[in-house]
């Protein structure tokens, strides 16, 4: 499995390609939009390359598919008129973002605080009660050896 940060950074590539070969073509409106909405995606959720941080993993995972298929519509659709490179780039910017989706942990990672804690070791307090525990117990020893 991938870590998301390079899930984060393949959309933001993926989408700046979009947008660049969008503005190559004579009519850029849709691949344009197409590599703005990768990149918003990318953008919103929460990892170590997001920007704003709204959304989950797991709710980007589903977003991703969303994207994944509104691309796929966008590459096939008679409506607008997209030139035949546009609709070539699209489709095969499909596959990436596939092997994107399939290979990436979508695990959530623990905030800051939890993870410190749980690679922490005894706690101070607790030394120090059983440090306590100790002196009192050689001192309860030495002076019953003493009697």
């Amino acid at each position: 499995m991938r870590p998301f940060w390079v899930h984060q950074l393949a959309e933001y590539l993926i989408g700046i390609s979009l947008v660049a070969q969008g503005m190559q073509d004579p009519e850029p409106l849709v691949p344009a939009i197409a590599g703005a909405v990768v990149m918003v995606n990318a953008s919103i959720v929460r990892g170590p390359l997001g920007a704003f941080k709204i959304v989950g993993r797991a709710t980007h995972r589903w977003l991703d598919l969303i994207v994944i298929v509104g691309i796929l519509v966008a590459a096939v659709q008679p409506w607008i008129d997209v030139e035949f490179t546009g609709r070539l780039v699209m489709l095969v910017i499909l596959v990436p973002l596939g092997f994107l989706w399939f290979y990436t942990d979508w695990a959530e990672r623990k905030d800051r605080k939890q993870r410190r804690a749980e690679k922490a070791g005894p706690k101070g307090e607790e030394l120090g009660r059983s440090a306590g525990r100790m002196a009192g117990n050689a001192y309860k020893a030495i002076k019953k050896r003493a009697e």
